[in-house]
């Protein structure tokens, strides 16, 4: 297991590409989000400043926009952890959450086509089973959102799309017909409030889990890693599109030529500060808010 960015006195049950989770007792998961940057399923060596407090400021600013959702957030206060876990260090970068069963499939909605998805609409027609018109560019808007779920791939492996009836036969067709309506509902949402600021919401791959038996969005959500955001003016489809999430970290590493298995080359100082500026103007954007008024500082 990777060596979490922090040491904290409870135990370390979990590291993610981004995200440590400690047991803090009760049934409750205290979440930090490092500075660490993942692309292509591999965390880069260099960590991106400010990364993980942009995450968690992005989040608790959905959380709230979408309180309608039932989530598993319980604090975002050093406060209110355990007085042994109280660390000045996880401050704006930490979730105090219910611990969830996690649904073992990642929610990802798609409006337009990007990434991925347009490789496999080139070839197929297709996107994860879903038949879509004839003759879409890059990044056109898509008839209807789609849901497009994946694989949630463990020991470096990379996840896989699957379809919908994939999905069914792995969690059961209730569970998932409902994880297809929250997910849906949440992008659909989402995308008015972010169009209503000038940005796009290309797609989003969400995180949901169940909670006394009840659906709940976790982790992270409708961020610059876990979403791709356009901006709405100079969108032209037909090409890639300018962005404010991590999809230029990936097309430089296109570019190296790098086979997308560890170890990832260096990523220059250049990328690493664009990457933060631009994860920094999405939230700000999105949120009307100044990210120097969210709480924390760098990690050292």
């Amino acid at each position: 297991m990777r060596a979490p960015a922090l040491e904290l006195r409870a135990p370390h049950v979990h590291a993610g590409k981004v995200r440590d989770l400690f047991d803090v007792g009760d049934g409750l998961l205290l979440m930090v989000a490092s500075d660490r940057l993942s692309a292509f399923d591999v965390v880069m060596a260099e960590p991106v400043p400010d990364k993980g407090r942009v995450l968690t400021a992005m989040t608790a600013f959905w959380f709230d926009l979408l309180r309608a959702v039932p989530n598993h957030l319980v604090s975002l206060d050093v406060d209110a952890l355990p007085a042994e876990v109280q660390d000045e260090r996880v401050a704006g970068r930490m979730m105090l959450v219910r611990r969830c069963e996690m649904v073992p499939v990642e929610c990802i909605v798609r409006g337009y086509l990007a990434g991925s998805a347009t490789k496999d609409y080139a070839a197929s027609g297709s996107v994860c089973g879903i038949s879509l018109p004839p003759g879409l560019r890059e990044a056109d808007r898509l008839p209807e959102p789609i849901f497009t779920p994946t694989t949630k791939a463990a020991g470096g492996q990379h996840d896989e799309p699957i379809t919908f009836e994939r999905m069914m036969a792995l969690v059961g067709a209730d569970l998932a017909a409902s994880a297809r309506e929250l997910s849906l509902s949440v992008y659909a949402r989402a995308a008015a409030h972010a169009e209503a600021h000038g940005l796009i919401v290309a797609d989003t791959k969400l995180e949901v889990g169940l909670l006394d038996g009840r659906l709940v969005l976790a982790d992270e959500v409708l961020t610059p890693d876990s979403s791709r955001f356009w901006p709405a003016d100079r969108w032209r489809p037909g090409h890639a599109q300018p962005s404010f999430d991590k999809q230029p970290v990936r097309d430089w590493l296109e570019a190296t030529g790098w086979a997308k298995v560890p170890p990832p080359p260096r990523l220059p100082a250049e990328v690493v500060t664009a990457t933060r500026s631009r994860y920094v103007d999405a939230y700000e954007r999105l949120s009307g808010r100044s990210f120097a008024d969210w709480p924390g500082r760098p990690l050292p």
